[in-house]
């Protein structure tokens, strides 16, 4: 368990990610309902639209979207990834072009193309422009916004700064999130450079910590906020462990495991746990473990298994905006027509209220004519469903059946 300013996040623990300070086509209530304790928010995102600023002035994050549980912030890093690396060759964190996790990412010559950042179609010479003008630098990184083109600027203290005035519970240190396609020696340089940019972050949190109080490093929890280290070391099992005991061996309050986990060759997901079972006992076993953007059902168990204590994942959220369900007997399309004339809920065996007042002809016939309602309902399922999951294995931990 995980005590914060804003309530105790029982661990394991599944952030459902609120990109812009909302979990698409759900509310705050809506996300109290179902039983989250905690979500994640995208400091890149809030930093451009509607600036860290506008929400400081607001009240901080918790006030602003009205969510009185724990709000976690991400650095920044992996969206710097993908308008880089991940924009170039077309790959997430785990993967490679031509697998099913990757392919919603490749370039299309004769169409247009979705990357990771945007989540909506652009030209391929307007995601060109953005990743040309991606500079990683000891400083920090310059390059493009999204949005309007406009030169933009992250380091470590900025960073830290942001999420600062965002107001989240639990902040991560800037880091470089290197590609599954790099190689070991560039690979080893950005990790070194995270080393220094963590280094920076603890430093640039205790410059508030003195400044608000004129109090010593032991007291930065008057703040109200832990700073998470982040692992990285990509797919090279020297560089973990490497990455592992330096950052382990710095005062963070918790740890991150980042960075890219996929092979050329090979089996990817074994790449993923072969890295945690690698590197989690190397760090302070008393202080929690999050798994950086990965949390598929079929990863869930096996991680926690490792050491695993928080995930984060927009995949729940996503797959239901494109009309898939996630239930026990697996992924539902319920934008087949076969559905049409279904009377059966999506699962029997879920108590949400769309499973108990809603058929799969409606949904199938919501998510076809392109309705919004569709999209809600299979987003609150699908994170019930989720939320439901992670209940079941925290109680197998409780009874020592993991």
């Amino acid at each position: 368990m995980i005590k914060t300013a804003h309530g105790e996040l029982h661990t394991p623990a599944f952030f459902p990610v609120a990109t812009k300070a909302s979990i698409k086509t759900l509310t705050s209530q809506d996300i109290k309902e179902i039983g989250f304790e905690g979500i994640l928010a995208n400091t890149y995102h809030l930093h451009l639209r509607p600036g860290e600023k506008t929400i400081k002035k607001m009240g901080g994050l918790h006030k602003f979207m009205d969510f009185d549980g724990v709000i976690a912030t991400d650095s920044g890093g992996f969206q710097v990834f993908s308008l880089g690396k991940g924009l170039e060759s077309g790959v997430g964190k785990i993967g490679q072009p031509g697998s099913k996790r990757s392919d919603r990412y490749k370039l299309n010559q004769s169409k247009s193309f979705v990357h990771p950042v945007k989540c909506r179609e652009a030209t391929i010479s307007q995601q060109a422009k953005l990743f040309n003008r991606v500079k990683i630098t000891e400083e920090g990184v310059y390059f493009k916004s999204h949005l309007d083109g406009s030169s933009q600027f992250l380091s470590p203290e900025k960073s830290i700064q942001i999420q600062q005035d965002l107001g989240a519970d639990i902040i991560f240190a800037f880091d470089e999130c290197t590609s599954p396609q790099d190689t070991q020696e560039y690979t080893e340089k950005a990790m070194e450079r995270t080393h220094r940019w963590a280094t920076r972050c603890l430093q640039q949190q205790e410059l508030k910590v003195k400044k608000q109080s004129g109090s010593k490093r032991s007291d930065r929890y008057k703040l109200n906020q832990g700073l998470f280290g982040i692992i990285q070391g990509g797919k090279y099992k020297k560089l973990r462990k490497q990455s592992a005991k330096f950052i382990g061996s710095l005062d963070f309050d918790g740890f991150g495991i980042g960075g890219s986990f996929g092979s050329s060759y090979g089996d990817s997901k074994k790449n993923l746990f072969e890295v945690l079972n690698l590197t989690i006992p190397l760090l302070p076993q008393e202080k929690p473990c999050h798994l950086l953007g990965i949390g598929h059902l079929e990863d869930l168990e096996r991680a926690i298994k490792s050491g695993v204590d928080l995930f984060d994942c927009v995949h729940p959220t996503r797959v239901a905006r494109h009309g898939v369900a996630l239930t026990n007997q697996g992924e539902i399309n319920i934008s087949k027509a076969k559905f049409l004339t279904d009377k059966s809920p999506l699962d029997k065996n879920c108590a949400c209220f769309v499973c108990q007042n809603y058929t799969k002809a409606y949904l199938c016939h919501l998510i076809r004519v392109g309705e919004i309602t569709g999209m809600r309902l299979l987003t609150f399922h699908n994170l019930w469903f989720f939320k439901q999951f992670i209940d079941n294995i925290r109680k197998k931990v409780e009874n020592n059946k993991i």
